[in-house]
């Protein structure tokens, strides 16, 4: 089969790859038919991710159709499903808890197993979701970035009446959704690009922003050292800023003001199967729509050109790109 490898910084191309065969106990092979590429991953493309090995093929925001199953999971062959790429053991004190984003066995798919930049791809069975067939697999595809969204909203304390998204990229706008359909009254977003502040404003964002020291709640979905320094500015005293983004890795900040103000700064890292679940069910329920302009999924073969493109910036017009051996 064909995929696309990342060789290391800056090197990727489309090879020939074994294709998964004989799915086990539990287990689906999927032919991958929308694939989002992720901001991390264009991270991971110019060697920023430590937790990318070369060679990898990457790929984790993905949807398709099942074209064969192990024991246990025949109900799914032929079905056209969205998969949760991250799970855990299980078995751990954190899995048991219902943390299983951060157990320390977490197997991320495109990360830890070869991901969906493939003509073909192995998942479990367990974290196949279905799709109806008036749901594109574009739509499915975004069920993913939209898990991140509810996970972050979901850390936030209750009671937050002024909340500022700081990024309008794929995770600010899905976290921009999932803070108001979590019912949280007034949400604004900071972005510099104009085309993605006025997507943000069509999705539902407040177009008047929230002056420093006035935030409830800053969710930050860039990562970089200025927007967290921002996010502090932003919050009341006692507010939360939630950091999303991974952009960078050291941040300098000055914590005489964290301390004084007492702001709480929380770490949120990817989502849980409820997480997920709540995406699919908006997403497909029509609650959720990150816009009706999505565009149209590109060849696998286009993959290498457009991930460099995505490395040199500024940022595309395009609010998020799709590809796929085979495109639905």
């Amino acid at each position: 089969m064909r995929a696309i490898v990342w060789h290391g910084p800056n090197e990727m191309a489309v090879e020939e790859q074994p294709t998964p065969t004989d799915p086990g106990p539990g287990e689906l092979i999927l032919q991958p038919e929308a694939v989002g590429i992720c901001g991390s991953e264009v991270e991971g493309y110019v060697g920023h991710m430590k937790n990318r090995v070369p060679p990898l093929v990457m790929g984790h925001e993905f949807a398709g159709t099942v074209i064969a199953t192990g024991d246990g999971a025949q109900d799914l062959q032929g079905a056209r499903v969205a998969v949760n790429p991250l799970s855990g053991c299980g078995e751990c004190r954190l899995c048991l808890a219902g943390d299983t984003n951060l157990c320390a066995d977490r197997v991320l798919v495109g990360v830890h197993v070869p991901g969906a930049f493939a003509d073909f791809v192995k998942v479990r069975a367990a974290d196949a979701l279905r799709l109806p067939d008036d749901v594109s697999m574009r739509v499915g595809a975004l069920m993913e970035p939209l898990a991140n969204g509810v996970h972050a909203v979901r850390l936030a304390p209750s009671g937050a009446s002024r909340v500022v998204v700081i990024g309008a990229g794929t995770i600010g706008l899905v976290t921009l959704q999932a803070a108001l359909l979590e019912g949280l009254p007034h949400v604004a977003v900071v972005e510099r690009d104009e085309a993605r502040r006025a997507r943000a404003v069509s999705l539902g964002a407040h177009a008047d922003g929230a002056e420093p020291g006035e935030a409830d709640l800053v969710l930050d979905a860039v990562g970089a050292e200025a927007t967290r320094q921002l996010g502090l500015e932003l919050l009341r005293p006692g507010g939360t800023i939630v950091c999303i983004g991974l952009a960078s890795d050291d941040t300098t900040l000055g914590f005489h003001g964290v301390v004084r103000s007492q702001h709480r700064i929380q770490g949120s890292y990817a989502y849980t199967m409820p997480d997920f679940e709540q995406a699919h069910e908006w997403l497909v329920s029509g609650a959720a729509s990150l816009g009706d302009d999505l565009e149209p999924v590109r060849p696998l073969e286009d993959g290498p050109a457009q991930f460099a493109r995505l490395a040199q910036g500024p940022p595309p017009p395009e609010f998020k790109i799709f590809l796929a051996g085979t495109a639905a």
